[in-house]
């Protein structure tokens, strides 16, 4: 593993935010989900697409806070363009579950 310097994490910006809509992708090469994702203030909502069709419905995933590094360019993931990388971790299996605050905390906050 390649160490870095602290300024190098602080310029990821991990942002909380709420999903808002979720909608299947079945456009996608691997099974995955379109995400609508509120930031709150100057963020808004961004997209995303995920790959966390295993552990996750449509339906439950609206109002889960979730983690997403939202300072990426945006990347083209079909006909769908991804505008932050939502993030999780592999379970077991290799399959993702999302990372999430313990709490409800304000759209927008910045990981540290």
């Amino acid at each position: 593993m390649t160490e870095v310097q602290f300024a190098d994490f602080m310029k990821l910006d991990i942002r909380v935010g709420t999903i808002v809509t979720a909608q299947p992708f079945p456009e996608a090469r691997k099974p995955a989900f379109k995400l609508d994702i509120d930031f709150g203030g100057d963020i808004g909502i961004r997209k995303s697409s995920a790959q966390i069709t295993v552990h996750y419905d449509c339906d439950q995933l609206i109002g889960r806070q979730v983690l997403a590094v939202v300072n990426f360019p945006p990347r083209q993931i079909g006909p769908f363009m991804s505008e932050v990388l939502t993030l999780g971790v592999p379970d077991a299996n290799g399959e993702v579950v999302l990372i999430q605050p313990s709490l409800d905390v304000p759209n927008g906050g910045r990981l540290y």
